[in-house]
């Protein structure tokens, strides 16, 4: 062997170890960030803006890779538990969806039905309610035609189903932004046209608040309020025709 010869030998000997190093390094370095990063899971994320209560559909949302250590059991989902399913707060492009958003899949009696009622978040309770609470339903009429300007128990002892993230809506008669949050609860039928009806006629619907876990006689209690009681008089519009 020449020495032409021997010094390409060692040129390759060379390469090779050369070769070998980078790729220890590089396995290094990838063991390394997998060891930081951790085992990878999937997520889900709104693939567009979607507003309260939308419900979420296979163009809605597109599954995502991202380490475990950066989610929590809430985000860690598959399709089947968020098909169909309807989310309680807005989401904004790219943003995570977690159960704790979900809107709880509806448990009723056959004798109930489903309504959503937006209460006022500042004069309402609806920052306190949380799904399963009891409360009561009250309405306020000040201007509705054949109606005396009172306060009136529309229901008793409801069953709240969920409730959703604060949203601004234009009241109808000022143009003014409210601030509200929507409340579902669970109504058999005769109260749900109740309730649907003073949603959009009273002035107020109110939610009170009961005592947990107890039952109390509440035979004593009035169903309405106004003037009389105050010592005034009762004012009914008198132009109404029905």
């Amino acid at each position: 062997m020449n020495p032409r010869q021997r010094r390409g030998v060692l040129l390759m000997v060379l390469s090779v170890g050369l070769a070998i190093a980078v790729f220890l390094g590089v396995a290094t370095y990838v063991d390394s960030v997998n060891r930081r990063v951790g085992p990878m899971v999937t997520v889900y994320q709104a693939t567009a803006d979607l507003n309260a209560f939308s419900q979420l559909t296979a163009d809605r949302v597109e599954a995502v890779e991202v380490p475990a250590q950066w989610t929590d059991e809430a985000s860690r989902l598959t399709v089947q538990d968020i098909e169909g399913r309807t989310i309680a707060v807005p989401l904004s492009a790219g943003s995570r969806v977690t159960m704790d958003i979900l809107v709880p899949p509806s448990d009723l009696n056959p004798n109930e039905r489903e309504v959503a009622i937006n209460v006022d978040a500042v004069t309402g309770i609806a920052g306190r309610v949380r799904p399963g609470d009891r409360v009561d339903v009250y309405a306020v009429f000040s201007e509705v035609p054949g109606l005396a300007n009172q306060s009136r128990i529309l229901v008793r002892n409801v069953r709240v189903v969920s409730v959703g993230g604060t949203q601004q809506v234009e009241q109808r008669e000022t143009g003014e932004i409210q601030d509200v949050i929507p409340v579902t609860m669970a109504l058999v039928p005769q109260d749900a046209l109740a309730v649907t009806y003073a949603s959009t006629f009273a002035e107020q619907v109110r939610l009170i608040g009961l005592p947990a876990g107890t039952t109390q006689d509440r035979e004593g209690e009035i169903n309405q309020f106004d003037a009389d009681q105050l010592g005034g008089e009762a004012i009914i519009d008198e132009g109404f025709q029905p």
